[in-house]
Parts: C-alpha cells; sequence; structure tokens
C-alpha cells in the first residue's frame, strides 16, 4: 500500500526536479518583444481622440478566427488567477518561485501581443473586448472549477496534471488560430506564442512525470480526475460555449485534437499504459482512464461524422446560391 504525500512532502521532494527543470526552460527560451510582431502602420485613433470608432467592416478576420482570437486572448487575460492558483500550490521558495514568476512574466507577454495585434489592425471590437476582459477577471478561475476534482492535499498533483495538459491544448489552439486568420503577422505572431506554451507543458510534464515515478498511485489518480473531467480554461467567460463551437466545428481545437494530439501524446510519454509500478489504486485508476479513452474516441468519431454531414450540407446550399447569382 502507497502512502500518501502530502503537498509539502510533494514540494520537498520534487525540487530537485523543479530546478533542473528551470534551467533547462531558461536554456531553451527565446525572449522576443511584443512590439515586433503588431503592424502599428495600421493603427489609428479612436473617436475619443479625434478618430473613428471600430466598425465590423474594418475587420479582415474570419468570424471563426475572431472567435477564436478573441477566447485565446480572453483566456491569457486571466493570468491573475491562474498565477494565484500556481503560486498557492508551488511556493514562492527556491526553483518553484522562480518558475511562478518566469512563466507568469513570459504569460502576461502573450496577452500584451495579441491585444495590441487586434486594436492597431482593428480586428475585434475593442469596447466589447474590454467589457469581456473585465466579467472574465471578474469571475476568476481556479484549479476546482477547472477540473471537478476537489483539491486536498494532492493538489499540487492534480494542478501539474491540469496545466500539462492545458498548456499544450493551448499550444493546439494558437497554433490552428494562426492559420485560421489568413495574415501571415498573426500566424508568425501565434507560432511564436505556442512554441513559448510548447516549453511550459514540457516543464510542467516533466514535473508530473516526476511526480507518477514518485508517487505511482497517488499521482496517477490526480491524472485520471484531470483527463476524464478537463475543461479549458475559459470556461465561464462571454460567449465561450458559441465561439467553442465555431472552434470545433472549423479546426481550431475539437475531441480528436484533444485527444490524438494533447491527451494521449502526454499520455504516452508518461507510459501509463506500460508501466508496472502501480498498486491496486493505480491500477484502478488507470482502467477508470482507460474507458474514458475509449469513450472518447466514440465522442470524438460522432462528432466528426456531424461535422462532415453540416460542411457537407452548407457547401451544397453555397453552390445552389453561386449557380442562382450566375444564372440572374
Amino acid at each position: 500500500m502507497q502512502r500518501e504525500l502530502t503537498q509539502l512532502e510533494l514540494l520537498q521532494e520534487l525540487s530537485g526536479v523543479a530546478e533542473q527543470n528551470v534551467n533547462r526552460h531558461l536554456s531553451m527560451t527565446k525572449n522576443w518583444n511584443p512590439h515586433d510582431y503588431v503592424p502599428w502602420e495600421e493603427g489609428r485613433n479612436f473617436a475619443a481622440l479625434g478618430g473613428q470608432d471600430w466598425d465590423p467592416s474594418q475587420s479582415q478576420l474570419s468570424d471563426v478566427a475572431r472567435a477564436a482570437m478573441i477566447t485565446n486572448l480572453l483566456t491569457e487575460d486571466n493570468l491573475p488567477s491562474y498565477h494565484r492558483e500556481i503560486a498557492e500550490n508551488f511556493s514562492m521558495d527556491h526553483a518553484w518561485g522562480h518558475w511562478v514568476g518566469r512563466w507568469t512574466a513570459e504569460e502576461n507577454r502573450h496577452g500584451i501581443a495579441m491585444r495590441d495585434y487586434l486594436l492597431a489592425t482593428r480586428a475585434v471590437d475593442p469596447v466589447k473586448l474590454e467589457q469581456f476582459r473585465m466579467t472574465h477577471m471578474g469571475n476568476g478561475a481556479t484549479s476546482e472549477g477547472h477540473t471537478g476534482a476537489g483539491l486536498d492535499d494532492r493538489s499540487l498533483l492534480h494542478l501539474v496534471s491540469y496545466v500539462t495538459f492545458q498548456e499544450l491544448a493551448t499550444r493546439v489552439s494558437h497554433r490552428n488560430t494562426g492559420k485560421a486568420c489568413n495574415d501571415p503577422i498573426a500566424d508568425k505572431l501565434l507560432q511564436r506564442i505556442a512554441a513559448d506554451e510548447n516549453l511550459h507543458m514540457i516543464f510542467y510534464r516533466n514535473i508530473c512525470g516526476a511526480a507518477i515515478d514518485l508517487a505511482p498511485d497517488q499521482a496517477l489518480r490526480a491524472v485520471t480526475d484531470i483527463v476524464t473531467h478537463f475543461e479549458m480554461p475559459g470556461l465561464g467567460m462571454p460567449d465561450f460555449r458559441r465561439n467553442g463551437v465555431l472552434m470545433a466545428k472549423h479546426g481550431i481545437y475539437d475531441l480528436r485534437q484533444h485527444k490524438d494530439e494533447v491527451v494521449m501524446p502526454v499520455l504516452r510519454k508518461w507510459k501509463i499504459f506500460e508501466r508496472d509500478d502501480f498498486g491496486p489504486e493505480g491500477e484502478k485508476a488507470r482502467e477508470e482512464l482507460a474507458v474514458f479513452l475509449d469513450e472518447l474516441e466514440v465522442s470524438a468519431t460522432k462528432f466528426e461524422d456531424m461535422r462532415n454531414r453540416s460542411l457537407a450540407r452548407e457547401a451544397a446550399k453555397q453552390e445552389k446560391r453561386q449557380a442562382a447569382a450566375a444564372s440572374a
């Protein structure tokens, strides 16, 4: 029977791994400046300073790209909530504290760059964007709210499990949003942000992997809780459901990508279904995880079939409209 480690014991046992991975991150990350990714020549004053206020005709983004950019930016805007969650679970001592500060600064840079790009290019309604920001940040976010899993002495394990999958999911969303924008500047910016998110994911994935080696049953219970209750951090933001449907329908982030590009690569990296060091509780959690993954595969396939039929109907309607216009 494996003894469950307390939060303090986990932090102490994993402190060496945290230090190694902070140093690894600093050796691999590339410093960049948000202002280098913004087409400032496209910017101009709004009405308050004698210019013109935003009009939908000014946006060069499609509805899908606009929804995805807003969703991704609002997610970055909620950084104070994420900082609090990580700082409270990691502590601000030694390597843990250094990581919290570094990660927060890098994530803040993402929000700065995305907002500057959207405002300079007049890609979104700035008034609505600010209203959404106030609402979303006012609501805040908690790990418990994200995962649906109770957080007690195991909260560190739930946190590092969650952010591992969340950072990778965000990377996928940013990369696909950049492509959807049909603008090389936006694509370059979001590729840069996605590269950061990937390095963040690697840090958390390595910490969680070390935790699985340290306390297999306890850590896998947390991983299973997270995977089976996973929700993106945008939950609760204005228009999240509507924008999420648009993003899924047009391939920004959907169930198939979640399973094949986020969940499974991480589980394979940790060798979850190959390990032989789990006790009875770990085996129970692994069985739950396997059942859920089978169900997720079914759901992803059903969604793909439904989406394909929907897109085919829309394409057929568009062809009819074009044919009617051509014969008019």
